[in-house]
């Protein structure tokens, strides 16, 4: 069965166009990656989705009802995380999960064993009975999912879930994702590649408000994925960098050439040629390399032909 479905979707605000003709189909019980840069339309698209905002045209579908009809029954059925949750800091965790069970009408008995059983699920049963204002980050974003999971939802929104977390924070709502797979699909929008190969069975990237591609994440590697150099450059190097990567951009052999100092991933269309010629261009620049390697294709060396490195650092 589709979970999630658009078509033709538009959304445009004053001049500018958030939503350019969006065509998504994501089937039922898949973890989806809703990848794309900053303002490529992803939180638009959850909130049309959610039924928070309206298209300017088109049509969206969430477990085959149309989205912003008179007779639309979704809003039982999906839960749904924004980029920023808020929380009544003076409730303690069961409270807080108890008042969002009221909001959705379960009795008292289920609100309270369903309560416990995603305060566990959260890893957070030890601090059922503390202050939410005493939460660090992550903490607070893993009740956030447990009150988005309060309905049973069989559509789960996550819109950037863990990008504003520290590592650690990171790597547990990452984790709490994780656990959902089978139990309901998962709709998750983000930035940040890592997580997307992490947790995402099925990948979709968009960028300037369109699809640009969607694909299980083990097809998109093997359709657009080619070989990359990696490289850490010597800090007695980096007053020379710039100028070289410039010269680099020239060469006939680089397709793509990402730059976070002191790393530089280069992506390349001949590997043999590349790993002669790289070498060959940093003695002659006066470049030092204290890592060097060949490294294997990865969703980001798929993000950067598809949607271009001047995206991503916008």
């Amino acid at each position: 069965m589709i979970a999630v479905q658009t078509e033709e979707l538009v959304k445009v605000f004053g001049k500018f166009s958030a939503l350019n003709g969006l065509e998504l189909m994501v089937e039922e019980g898949t973890i989806f990656g809703f990848l794309g840069p900053n303002g490529a339309g992803k939180t638009t698209s959850i909130r049309i989705l959610t039924g928070l905002a309206h298209a300017t045209s088109g049509k969206a579908w969430v477990l085959g009802n149309l989205i912003g009809s008179s007779k639309d029954p979704i809003a039982k059925q999906i839960g749904f995380l924004p980029e920023e949750p808020a929380f009544y800091t003076w409730m303690t965790p069961l409270e807080f999960l108890d008042y969002v069970g009221r909001i959705f009408g379960l009795p008292s008995a289920e609100r309270d064993a369903r309560s416990k059983e995603l305060l566990q699920l959260a890893g957070l049963e030890d601090s059922a009975k503390r202050r939410i204002g005493g939460f660090s980050r992550g903490m607070r974003q893993r009740l956030a999912l447990a009150q988005a999971l309060i309905n049973r939802p069989r559509v789960l929104f996550l819109d950037e879930p863990a990008s504003a977390l520290d590592p650690v924070g990171r790597k547990e709502v990452l984790g709490f994702i994780e656990q959902l797979r089978g139990q309901c699909t998962v709709f998750m929008s983000t930035h940040i590649l890592a997580d997307v190969e992490r947790v995402c069975d099925t990948v979709g990237i968009i960028n300037h408000g369109k699809l640009v591609t969607q694909a299980p994440r083990e097809a998109l590697l093997a359709q657009y994925a080619v070989p990359a150099l990696e490289v850490e450059v010597d800090d007695h190097s980096k007053n020379d960098v710039m100028s070289w990567i410039e010269s680099l951009r020239n060469m006939p052999w680089v397709k793509v050439i990402s730059h976070d100092a002191p790393t530089l991933r280069v992506i390349v269309n001949d590997i043999e040629l590349a790993k002669k010629e790289l070498l060959t261009s940093a003695v002659q620049a006066g470049i030092v390399f204290n890592k060097y390697e060949v490294v294997r294709p990865s969703l980001e060396d798929v993000f950067m032909q598809l949607v271009g490195e001047e995206e991503i650092k916008q």
